[in-house]
């Protein structure tokens, strides 16, 4: 068990930095993470998670992952002394397929990203997003709805 919690720590560090899309995402998946077809996932992405943690960030096919982009699957104080005071997070991430989340994105524990939504530069997530929807800011606010030709009703 100890090894595959290594082996996730160092394809983790590796991805952050490695050129090429393709290989950063076969690391990624290497993590346990579930991500779809034709994914986009620029250098420097942060998942803040438990070593025992699989299939708890989940990216849709064709999402885009800006650079410096934060997952925070778990949060909590570690060994402070306010440990039993302060709350605790955890849950997973979702990320639809056609979204896409600008540079410097943070979202937080039980976030599920709709498809096709925008999510602006250095904006907090902390609940869902609406599908074809764009926010921004922190915390995260819906911002416009996008209009696209094959969600459009005649």
């Amino acid at each position: 068990m100890q090894t595959r919690h290594v082996k996730k720590k160092l394809y983790k560090v590796l991805a952050k930095q490695i050129p090429g899309v393709r290989l950063r995402v076969l690391l990624l998946r290497h993590c346990g993470y579930v991500i779809g077809e034709d994914v986009y996932i620029g250098e420097d992405l942060i998942i803040i998670d438990e070593p025992s943690d699989w299939g708890m960030v989940t990216i849709g096919d064709r999402a885009a992952v800006s650079p410096r982009v934060t997952f925070v699957v778990s949060s909590r104080p570690n060994r402070s002394r306010i440990a039993p005071y302060a709350p605790t997070r955890h849950g997973p991430i979702a990320i639809g397929r056609d979204a896409w989340l600008g540079t410097g994105v943070i979202i937080l524990p039980d976030v599920a990203v709709g498809e096709g939504a925008v999510i602006a530069a250095n904006a907090v997530v902390t609940g869902d997003v609406s599908p074809y929807s764009i926010v921004g800011g922190s915390p995260a606010r819906m911002i416009r709805e996008i209009s696209v030709p094959w969600l459009e009703r005649v």
